[in-house]
C-alpha cells in the first residue's frame, strides 16, 4: 500500500469524479483508475461503486477513508512543519457547501483565497445542506458552509458569519403583490414553492405557518433556487427563498418581495471544521478569507442601512 495510492483515494472520495480526480492530482486518468484497482485488489473490497455515471463510496469504501483520514492529516501536518512558510502553501483544500451558499457567498472568499495562495489545490463539492455535517465526520471535507439555525455540536467547531433574511417573494403581477398589508387568511389557496423536506430552512418555514394556524399548505418542492426563481417569476406560485438570491431579479423588477416578515426565523451563514481535525496553515488561511470577506459584506450592508452624517 503506497502512500500515493492513499493519497489519490482521498481525492477520489472527496470529487467523486476520476477525471476531476485526476486534474486535481496533475495525472492522466488512467493512473487514478489504476491506482485505486491497485488498491482495491490489496485491500480485497470495493472503494466505490459505479452507479451508471455517478460514483460513490461504498461502506467500506468510507470506514477506509475515516481511518486513513488521520494518517494523511499527520502526514500533511509533517510536510507543514518542513516547509514553514506561509507566503507559499500548497496543498490540497476541500470544500463543501449547498447551492446557494456556492453560488452566492463563496466565489468571492475563493477569488481572495486563489489570489493569496496560488499553490493550493481547492476542490469545492456542492452538497444538499442535512448532508454537510456527515462529510466532516467522514473527512471528505475539510471545511462546510451551511444555512441553518445556530448549530451546537460536540464535535464540530461552528462559526455563525451572517445572519440570511428569508423573504416571500411573487412575480409583479400576483395578486399579492399589490396588497401593502397581508393578513395570514390572504396566504389560503397559495402555492408556495420551497426546497424539498429535510432542508433546515424548509423545516423552518412549516413550522413557522404551523404556528400560525396554517398547517394544509400546497408546495411544489424543488432542489434549486433558480429553478424556484424562474417558476416564481412565470407566476406558478410565491417562492420562498434567501434575500441573497434574488437581488438581480427584484432590481429587474422580476419579482417583489411580500409586505409579509416570517415569524422566529433565524437563519446563519455558518462556517464548520471538525473538532479534532489539524488546521493546517492551508485550512486557517481559507477560514479567515471567509471571514475577511463574509464579513466585509455585512459592513457594507450596515453601512447602507444606517449612513454616516
Amino acid at each position: 500500500m503506497e502512500l500515493r495510492q492513499l493519497n489519490t483515494f482521498r481525492t477520489v472520495a472527496s470529487t467523486l469524479n476520476f477525471s476531476r480526480a485526476a486534474e486535481v492530482l496533475n495525472y492522466v486518468p488512467s493512473n487514478v483508475t489504476m491506482q485505486i484497482k491497485a488498491l482495491e485488489d490489496e485491500l480485497g473490497v470495493r472503494l466505490f461503486d459505479r452507479l451508471g455515471k455517478q460514483l460513490v463510496l461504498t461502506t467500506a469504501g468510507k470506514r477506509f477513508l475515516t481511518h486513513i483520514q488521520g494518517v494523511l492529516n499527520q502526514l500533511d501536518e509533517a510536510r507543514s512543519v518542513v516547509h514553514d512558510n506561509e507566503h507559499h502553501l500548497s496543498g490540497t483544500l476541500t470544500i463543501s457547501a449547498n447551492e446557494v451558499i456556492c453560488a452566492y457567498r463563496l466565489p468571492a472568499v475563493f477569488q481572495l483565497y486563489r489570489s493569496r495562495n496560488p499553490g493550493v489545490r481547492l476542490i469545492f463539492r456542492s452538497v444538499p445542506n442535512q448532508e454537510l455535517k456527515q462529510t466532516l465526520f467522514e473527512g471528505t471535507a475539510d471545511v462546510v458552509f451551511m444555512l441553518d439555525e445556530p448549530i451546537r455540536s460536540s464535535g464540530l467547531a461552528v462559526e455563525p458569519l451572517q445572519e440570511e433574511t428569508f423573504r416571500l417573494f411573487a412575480a409583479p403581477d400576483h395578486p399579492l403583490a399589490k396588497r401593502s398589508v397581508l393578513q395570514l387568511e390572504d396566504f389560503h389557496g397559495e402555492v408556495f414553492l420551497t426546497n424539498e423536506k429535510g432542508c433546515p430552512y424548509r423545516t423552518m418555514f412549516d413550522r413557522s405557518f404551523e404556528k400560525e394556524g396554517i398547517d394544509s399548505i400546497t408546495y411544489l418542492e424543488f432542489q434549486s433556487a433558480e429553478a424556484i426563481k424562474q417558476c416564481a417569476i412565470s407566476g406558478i406560485g410565491i417562492a420562498f427563498l434567501p434575500e441573497i438570491t434574488t437581488e438581480a431579479e427584484v432590481e429587474r423588477g422580476e419579482l417583489v418581495p411580500l409586505p409579509w416578515q416570517i415569524p422566529d426565523l433565524h437563519v446563519y451563514t455558518q462556517m464548520s471544521w471538525h473538532k479534532d481535525k489539524w488546521l493546517s496553515p492551508i485550512i486557517l488561511s481559507f477560514i479567515e478569507a471567509a471571514r475577511e470577506v463574509i464579513a466585509s459584506v455585512e459592513e457594507d450592508k450596515n453601512r447602507i442601512r444606517h449612513p454616516r452624517d
